[in-house]
């Protein structure tokens, strides 16, 4: 099935608030009608790929972790997380799964490992789990600890127990010491007026895609039964904040509207 770019995509939009290239009028007009809406979109993106930065680096450093398997991981934006594991242990292994394909091409092309790691692409869509992790164990060793991260992810699948089901069948064959590490969008720190004004983009027919942000209590409970890490689900600002912070990371709690948490298989 070809490309159509004539409907906007949630990785390309993504790419368009990150200042890529790698998108077309209709990703760009769907991420300026959301930035109008609401106008520190953008400076919410960089902080969302900042905190996926600190998370891969905690937990190739801290943890040991060697093998992460990135789902939705939109176009290629430097560091990637194989740069940043790899930067750390140069045999780290990264399987990246998205399910838009001009992130396939993209991805095929530009996410090169270096010579002692691996990094590979998986075309896939997270309501599938199975083929994601028939992918997994052909690249990784699953007796052996590996990462899940799902950032800006979870929040476009709208039926709660769907995702809740999807991330539950990712992490059962996953041995002990495996980390679950995920962003997801939310409205908990806005007014009520703007709350409302925002609920446009998460109804069923909005022609920007699926949509549907969750409170704290809802995105803690992709980690039950797991062991979240301090400082537990906070927002994308106060994971582990980078000192001095970047200027993404200086935005309020309200400007970033994005939870972000890790946690631990028992």
């Amino acid at each position: 099935m070809p490309l159509d770019v004539s409907v906007p995509a949630a990785a390309r939009r993504y790419n368009v608030w990150l200042g890529g290239k790698d998108n077309f009028a209709a990703d760009r007009d769907s991420a300026a009608e959301i930035e109008q809406a609401f106008p520190p979109i953008t400076s919410a993106a960089r902080a969302n790929r900042n905190c996926l930065e600190r998370v891969v680096r905690y937990l190739a450093a801290e943890r040991g972790i060697r093998q992460f398997l990135d789902l939705g991981c939109a176009m290629p934006a430097s560091p990637n997380v194989h740069e940043i594991a790899q930067e750390i242990t140069p045999s780290a292994r990264v399987l990246y799964v998205d399910n838009d394909k001009l992130v396939d091409r993209h991805a095929r092309a530009l996410l090169t490992s270096c010579p002692e790691g691996r990094s590979d692409f998986q075309f896939g869509d997270l309501r599938a789990p199975q083929p994601i992790l028939a992918a997994a164990r052909e690249r990784f060793d699953l007796t052996r600890p590996v990462a899940v991260s799902l950032f800006a992810v979870l929040h476009l699948l709208p039926d709660t127990e769907q995702a809740l089901d999807a991330v539950r069948e990712l992490v059962a064959p996953l041995p002990r010491g495996s980390c679950l590490a995920l962003s997801h969008a939310t409205f908990d720190p806005l007014p009520e007026h703007k709350r409302v004004e925002l609920e446009k983009f998460s109804q069923p027919d909005s022609s920007h895609g699926p949509f549907q942000p969750r409170t704290r209590a809802q995105v803690a409970s992709f980690f039950d039964g797991l062991d979240l890490i301090d400082p537990g689900v906070v927002s994308t600002v106060l994971w582990r904040p980078n000192l001095p912070a970047t200027e993404a990371d200086a935005i309020s709690e309200a400007e970033a509207i994005c939870y972000a948490a890790a946690a631990v298989k028992p």
